[in-house]
């Protein structure tokens, strides 16, 4: 297959699925416009402000498109070749990861913008509520704690994607002032849709001013490059504390505007890879199947066997979580049902911001897999994955626009990974703020202060503990539990369709399917962390926090799947929906 072949696939099967099972599944929602939704029933202009749905959808995508569908086919293309990861990301995204994602929104809708731990607290009880709680707030920890250390290595004075092109030049400097003046473009966007009356801002016309206006922050960044330059720990801190206020900013302020400014670096970046792919006339260099990939071995490394292959290298299970967000993310279930769900202003809305941005981010995997694709098997597929992306990205951009912007691309490139992970970290704060406040019923704007602090806080003393660049050695657990996620959610929207007396098919054989996957593999790495504990004592190593993560998650899963049973034996209930 030619690279430009790979991409008309790609395309074909996502759009067609958009507009078959995208449709199908809207129909057994029975998607109705006539319905109020919660961001108009209790519009407060804070958390529930209803927005137009591509403005929303630019937000959301925004939100979910973080370094998962990036790092996650780079890195899983290198261990396993280009087909299974290809397969698996079409595949998914459709029936599986789509699904889920619409499935979740439509959810919290029909529940009052609420979490799905709050839907589980409904229909399966309060302890089915607190496993939930944990097991989400436990994830979002890893997310943080990961994209942090993602975007703060972009942040360093020395990266690899742009280091040596020019000898007054600091690349993470460059990439450093880009961000910062990027966010500031989304808040003050913010103030001018707040300030200035609608009919003297239409949409297109700000559209026109700040879109272009974020390129030209490119290439500011490139002239000030030494301006924003410091260690990995200060980013850390300063990331951190961004999330915590931004987390407690109202949604018009800052996430709406930076949602939709984001989703244009997205849409962009999409363009520039199909384009780049299709002109750009480069070959696939990446083997079809990997020979480091492995189906068998399982049964040694079970047993413990020196001559067992590394868990990474097993095509069951783990093929499936190292690709994690691009074909299925528990984390979008948590987006959906804590910011999105609350600006949805119609129900008709769910099917192209719930279902069409997870499809949108499956092309992302693709394209992210295509910059791997025509990287030579060696030393430059060992690169980091978020370097083969920038690289990757660039060399598709000078397609378009002419090695000797090679500089502008590359910066670019770099950025547009930090503004995917960007985005994700203050909301996934912002929903720890929301869970937390759930599960203690406190909604002042002290205690929402007070579960902000504590969801970022808990993420800085980790990083803090820990050598930067960890995030690495974190990657395969967050998958899996985000993935797991998934399946608890897909396992409590099920619960809520019985229980009113709809087909439940379309969402339980997803379920399944990523339960069998994720709970073999944190049962597998739950067994490593107990050997690496029983081998070497209990210390603070990656390796152990692993293990003993974990165990604590395999423990909340099997819980909450022991009362989801309960449920579904339960009477029905009247369709309230």
């Amino acid at each position: 297959m030619s690279l430009g072949l790979f991409a008309v696939v790609a395309v074909v099967l996502l759009t067609t699925a958009y507009f078959t099972y995208g449709r199908f599944l809207a129909r057994q929602y029975a998607l109705d416009d006539a319905r109020i939704t919660p961001a108009t029933a209790r519009q407060d202009g804070l958390d529930f402000v209803p927005a137009r749905p591509f403005y929303l959808l630019g937000q959301h995508f925004s939100a979910i498109a973080a370094a998962g569908p990036i790092v996650g086919p780079i890195a899983a293309g290198v261990v396993f070749g280009w087909l299974p990861c290809l397969l698996w990301i079409l595949i998914g995204v459709v029936f599986i990861g789509a699904v889920h994602d619409f499935s979740a929104l439509v959810a919290s809708v029909r529940h009052g913008a609420t979490s799905v731990a709050e839907i589980a607290r409904i229909h399966l009880g309060r302890r089915a509520f607190l496993t939930l709680v944990a097991f989400i707030w436990v994830a979002l920890v890893y997310v943080i704690v990961a994209f942090t250390d993602v975007t703060a290595s972009t942040f360093l004075g020395k990266t690899e994607e742009l280091e040596g092109l020019s000898a007054g030049f600091n690349p993470g400097g460059a990439v450093a002032m880009a961000s910062a003046l990027y966010l500031s473009l989304a808040l003050l966007m913010g103030v001018v849709e707040r300030v200035v009356p609608e009919r003297l801002r239409p949409m297109w016309l700000m559209t026109l001013l700040f879109v272009p206006a974020t390129l030209v922050a490119v290439w500011f960044g490139t002239q000030v490059s030494t301006v924003l330059v410091f260690e990995a720990r200060a980013w850390h801190v300063a990331i951190l504390v961004y999330c915590f206020l931004a987390s407690l900013l109202p949604l018009w302020l800052l996430q709406q505007p930076r949602g939709y400014l984001g989703g244009f670096i997205l849409y962009l970046s999409i363009g520039i890879g199909i384009a780049g792919v299709l002109l750009g006339g480069f070959t696939i260099q990446m083997p079809m199947l990997a020979p480091a990939a492995t189906a068998g071995g399982l049964g040694a490394v079970l047993m413990g066997s020196p001559a067992a292959p590394p868990l990474s290298s097993l095509i069951f299970p783990f093929l499936f979580v190292t690709i994690a967000c691009g074909a299925c993310s528990g984390f979008h279930g948590l987006v959906c049902g804590g910011t999105t769900s609350k600006q949805i202003a119609k129900e008709s809305h769910c099917h192209p911001v719930g279902y069409g941005a997870m499809l949108l981010e499956g092309l992302v995997a693709v394209i992210a897999l295509a910059t791997v694709m025509i990287v030579a098997p060696g030393a430059e597929a060992a690169r980091p994955p978020g370097v083969i992306y920038g690289e990757g990205l660039a060399r598709f951009l000078t397609v378009l626009i002419g090695p000797e912007m090679l500089l502008f691309a590359r910066t670019f490139g770099t950025m547009a990974v930090a503004t995917f992970v960007f985005d994700t970290l203050d909301v996934s704060t912002r929903l720890g703020r929301y869970l937390l406040q759930e599960l203690t019923g406190l909604q002042s704007r002290l205690a929402g202060a007070a579960a902000a602090a504590l969801t970022a806080g808990v993420p800085l003393l980790v990083l803090l503990s820990s050598e930067p660049g960890s995030w690495r050695q974190f990657w395969t657990l967050f998958g899996t539990a985000n993935q797991l996620l998934a399946a608890l959610t897909l396992l409590a929207v099920s619960v809520w369709l019985h229980r009113e007396g709809r087909r439940t098919w379309y969402v339980v054989g997803p379920m399944v399917a990523v339960m069998t996957v994720t709970l073999s593999a944190v049962s597998l790495q739950a067994l490593a962390g107990l050997r690496v504990i029983l081998k070497g004592g209990l210390q603070f190593t990656p390796a152990v926090i692993n293990g003993l993560v974990a165990i604590v998650l395999l423990g909340l899963a099997l819980s909450f799947i022991v009362e989801a049973a309960r449920g579904w034996s339960r009477p029905q209930t009247l369709n309230i929906s």
